[in-house]
């Protein structure tokens, strides 16, 4: 994580054991957006920089319309800033139109959000596979049934979303996420519709799965046990970043 610096932290993990070698898989550099409202442009993000490196877990937290869902979608490439600039893998999404970003998500990403967004006409199977067809592997249902099975569905697999409880939800979701192998998963209040035990057991399961894919995590989140389960905390208030917490 390097916000607001071009200093780079990785000295402070230097010499620990079995560490891998990592890469920048996602960097912004005077990132600012600008909306405009009734009442004349509103600055919702100003001067943001950060470094994000593989296999990181990064919690972007602050209060409530600090901007923390925005600087997500637009770390994603779901939305382009109004300045600035941002790469996601080494990708400048500046350069690339609105289908070409969308690839490049299909590729490298994974989402995980507060709402599920599972499609209620489709199955937990059908749901996890649909993003494996669309990636084109050809075992999609093999691939997508191994994952339901480790997030405990395995029983599931027909069970449409209106079938399944809050967590069982989430959970499909979060098998979803993972089956395509993400070099990123981006995670919106990812209990943030759960009750505190179930969301506890999704918390579990997340930091798990991210643990043995290796994957980079970046997630944003109100909940204060979740951003202390990563390794970097960043502050957002009134759109600027003014803190960073390193684990």
């Amino acid at each position: 994580m390097e916000p607001n610096s071009q200093q780079s932290t990785r000295s402070k993990t230097e010499g620990q054991a079995n560490s891998l070698p990592t890469r920048e898989v996602v960097r912004c550099e005077g990132v600012s957006q600008r909306v405009p409202t009734s009442e004349g442009p509103l600055d919702i993000l100003t001067d943001i920089n950060l470094a994000i490196q593989s296999g990181e877990s990064v919690a972007i937290v602050g209060a409530s319309g600090s901007g923390k869902s925005t600087l997500l979608g637009l770390l994603a490439g779901l939305d382009t800033p109004s300045h600035g600039d941002i790469w996601l893998d080494g990708e400048p999404l500046r350069a690339l139109n609105e289908d070409s970003r969308a690839a490049l998500r299909a590729r490298k990403v994974g989402f995980v959000f507060q709402s599920f967004h599972l499609l209620p006409a489709l199955s937990a199977l059908e749901n996890v596979m649909l993003p494996l067809e669309i990636a084109g592997v050809s075992e999609a249902e093999a691939t997508a049934r191994q994952w339901l099975d480790r997030v405990g569905l395995g029983s599931r697999l027909s069970h449409s979303p209106r079938q399944l409880s809050g967590g069982e939800q989430q959970r499909v979701a979060i098998a979803r996420a993972f089956a395509t192998q993400p070099a990123i998963l981006f995670a919106d209040e990812p209990t943030g519709n759960l009750d505190r035990a179930t969301g506890a057991r999704i918390i579990e399961l997340l930091f798990a799965l991210n643990a043995e894919q290796g994957t980079t995590l970046v997630l944003v989140t109100h909940d204060d046990a979740l951003a202390r389960r990563c390794q970097h905390r960043l502050m957002l208030a009134a759109g600027r970043l003014v803190t960073e917490v390193t684990a």
